[in-house]
């Protein structure tokens, strides 16, 4: 029971990052765009995790003036952007395409890795590579003539796993220093920063009020598929090998994918199935037989 546990949290915190297509369909259905719902979602997950610390251990919130950058990198550079790509790519063509690109993330912390950190490229990560590259291709249509996804639409689904792949790079150098919480809170506040002078916060409030059912799918988007599933990774991470975490966590593409195909009723084909199985493959291989990490962080 002691071990089965740790294994349902990680992959109760996969299925709800997973289910996160519902609420970003839903609001925008109701002309608000992507940028206002990086918004809704920074703030809400802001307020919650400063109660958190607030309530739990206020020594959390201390930082050096001069780490800031460390936090508007992950905040702002990494996390807000992502969001808006991620969900642009998501409204703009279909969810299971949407998680799937995202999930070329590890590809890019593994480039970045060996760039920044030296860390060696195996035969092992090129094969990963190959793997995604090869499923995104076909995951995009590139193959045969039958494209799916405009060019701008996949770019973004790219970028999203370019700039969530960041976080793993600037988080890294952050948690030397800071616990794990600290990086956490202040991630999300410079999240909410940068994200409002982008967000339209008067035109959001209208849009939510004007339809307060919207409201719902906001807390959803903000409690259901970020707040309540980072707290159940990080607590199942705490009982487990990063490895097997890595890959249980992997059933967050399946849920977007299985979604995106039923609930939206997204068309499929043997080539997009045999995209997803590749990508999800390289995440498999990449994550086998890694080592224990102290730094190791998710905040989708």
């Amino acid at each position: 029971m002691k071990q089965t546990k740790p294994v349902l949290a990680v992959i109760a915190a996969g299925v709800l990052w997973g289910i996160i297509s519902i609420f970003v369909k839903r609001l925008s259905s109701s002309a608000i765009d992507p940028l206002q719902i990086s918004l809704i979602r920074m703030l809400i997950a802001a307020v919650c995790f400063s109660l958190f610390v607030l309530i739990k251990d206020r020594s959390k919130f201390k930082i050096n003036w001069k780490d800031f950058w460390m936090f508007a990198c992950t905040g702002i550079v990494s996390i807000v952007l992502f969001n808006t790509c991620y969900f642009y790519t998501t409204i703009h063509s279909q969810a299971s395409i949407a998680v799937v690109l995202l999930y070329t993330s590890p590809v890019f912390v593994m480039i970045f890795s060996a760039i920044f950190f030296k860390e060696i490229i195996t035969l092992k990560k090129i094969i990963a590579l190959i793997l995604t590259i090869c499923g995104c291709v076909l995951v995009a249509g590139l193959i045969g003539g039958n494209v799916t996804i405009a060019p701008l639409v996949f770019l973004t689904g790219i970028a999203s796993g370019l700039f969530y792949a960041l976080y793993s790079i600037f988080g890294e150098i952050a948690l030397r220093k800071y616990d794990t919480m600290t990086v956490t809170v202040w991630t999300f506040i410079f999240g909410l920063i940068g994200s409002l002078p982008l967000g339209k916060p008067a035109a959001t409030i209208r849009a939510l009020i004007s339809e307060p059912v919207l409201i719902l799918y906001a807390f959803g988007i903000g409690i259901l598929s970020t707040v309540l599933p980072y707290f159940l990774y990080t607590w199942g991470l705490g009982r487990m090998e990063t490895s097997k975490a890595a890959i249980l966590v992997a059933v967050e593409p399946l849920v977007g994918c299985v979604i995106g195909m039923t609930l939206f009723h997204e068309p499929h084909n043997i080539q997009k199935i045999l995209g997803i199985i590749l990508i999800l493959a390289s995440i498999i291989l990449l994550n086998l037989n890694l080592k224990k990490s102290s730094y190791f962080i998710n905040t989708k």
